[in-house]
């Protein structure tokens, strides 16, 4: 177990206190694309297969320590009635993603989850493509997050590794902040230790100010490279360990990168 030394009044020097493991949130809306691709018109059906809500249990039963989960405006994948079954049915803490609109607002207002994720939201895109204009949108962000947190709901933007960005983030009040990685694992040999130097500088920025988190694209393959960034709290997870599921089962896809993050130190 890792661990650093710490001193306390009145205790010995040679007291330790564990430090924080690497946290990992499974998203799992690929779950429900699979199903929306056969039932779309009616994703409630008896029928209707694979079910996020089993999926939620099996990440459960692979060490996964939250969900994420995203419930767009076009409801693409993830339906409402998903979003308030896991919730009611799963014991794992809830990660919202959500767009910073009315409507989100107010469903997650109702579904009450632990954590809120404030993303951008393009209707044509395939998956989400960049991290939150923060600086362009400070006060709709600012009061959407106050909102969120008066009823007791933790949040996060989902900002590119821009110190600007990080910057905003701090001063619109969010808990946290998730570094958006596509670039990194998308990038090329030659370009790839350019953005993960552009995630390490932000990371150092935010921390301790805000909680630091990171996700998109992250696979068993680059995790290694994700692990040299500092002061890290939570990864997000998708894609990839739903990938892996097809291959190993998803109880077994989560193990997997639970244990391969172990070798975490902050």
């Amino acid at each position: 177990m890792l661990a650093v030394q710490v001193s306390l009044a009145g205790s010995p020097p040679s007291r330790y206190l564990p430090a924080m493991p690497l946290l990992l949130g499974v998203n799992i809306d690929h779950i429900a694309t699979l199903r929306q691709a056969r039932y779309a018109q009616n994703p409630s059906a008896p029928n209707a297969e694979p079910c996020p809500i089993q999926a939620s249990h099996d990440a459960l039963a692979g060490g996964a320590d939250a969900l994420t989960i995203h419930v767009r405006g076009d409801r693409r994948h993830m339906q409402d009635a998903d979003a308030y079954r896991i919730r009611a049915e799963v014991p794992l803490p809830l990660n919202l993603e959500m767009a910073v609109t009315e409507e989100m607002v107010g469903i997650a207002l109702k579904l009450k989850p632990d954590f809120v994720c404030l993303v951008p939201e393009n209707r044509l895109e395939i998956t989400t493509e960049g991290g939150l204009n923060v600086l362009a949108n400070f006060d709709k962000t600012r009061m959407v997050i106050a909102r969120l947190q008066d009823a007791g709901i933790h949040v996060s933007v989902f900002i590119d590794p821009d110190l600007k960005q990080v910057e905003a983030a701090g001063e619109a009040c969010a808990d946290m902040i998730e570094l958006h990685t596509g670039a990194f694992a998308n990038a090329t040999d030659d370009h790839a230790q350019a953005e993960l130097d552009r995630l390490i500088a932000a990371a150092k920025e935010g921390h301790p100010s805000v909680k630091v988190n990171a996700g998109h694209g992250i696979n068993y393959t680059n995790l290694a490279r994700i692990l040299t960034i500092p002061h890290l709290s939570e990864l997000n997870i998708g894609h990839s360990i739903i990938a892996r599921s097809t291959r190993v089962g998803l109880t077994t896809a989560v193990r997997e990168m639970k244990e391969l993050m172990a070798a975490y130190n902050s």
